[in-house]
């Protein structure tokens, strides 16, 4: 079987910056693959076309530059916030804002968004709201583990299903949280 579209993949890697010496980012192994419906467009696509036509077993390592993958810096995304949007009952937690803390938000228009606190003076917080690999050429090698056909279910709902079912599922509506 090979990776093809509405196909469950699980792959291991190891992702460094730049290139294949470079800093490594996360290290993927055989007890915590990564396992995903490919072409589903859960993942960056030109990750997906690398791992395209391989098979169990196959071996890849690959660059994506950074316009394929996150993206090039934006200094549009890195903003200033009023200290006082931090405050919960008048009172700033300093162990919540302090450099380098990555902090759950949202925009004007409900979307949620992670920063990072890059300055704090007495009246503004500066966040960057760039993904934090923003910039940065991607370097990934790994190994595909495992392929299979995905369930109907699997494909109807776009992801995958640990249990081949959708126990609480927000997806189709059921109660319960995320999906599977």
């Amino acid at each position: 079987m090979i990776v093809t579209n509405d196909k469950v993949i699980s792959i291991i890697y190891e992702l460094r910056i730049d290139k294949p010496d470079g800093k490594i980012i996360e290290s993927l192994k055989n007890d915590s693959p990564l396992t995903f419906l490919y072409g589903s467009g859960s993942l960056l696509p030109k990750f997906e076309d690398n791992l395209a036509g391989l098979s169990i077993g196959d071996r890849f390592n690959f660059t994506l530059v950074s316009e394929d993958a996150y993206g090039d810096m934006d200094k549009n995304a890195i903003v200033n916030v009023p200290v006082k949007a931090f405050e919960i009952e008048g009172k700033v937690d300093p162990n919540l804002v302090k450099i380098g803390n990555t902090i759950p938000m949202q925009d004007g228009q409900g979307n949620r968004l992670n920063g990072i606190v890059k300055e704090i003076t007495a009246d503004i917080v500066t966040m960057d709201f760039n993904h934090p690999l923003a910039g940065n050429d991607l370097y990934f090698s790994g190994q595909i583990l495992a392929i299979r056909e995905a369930t109907d279910e699997e494909r109807a709902h776009g992801h995958i299903h640990r249990t081949n079912s959708c126990d609480g599922c927000s997806d189709c509506g059921e109660p319960g949280g995320t999906c599977c």
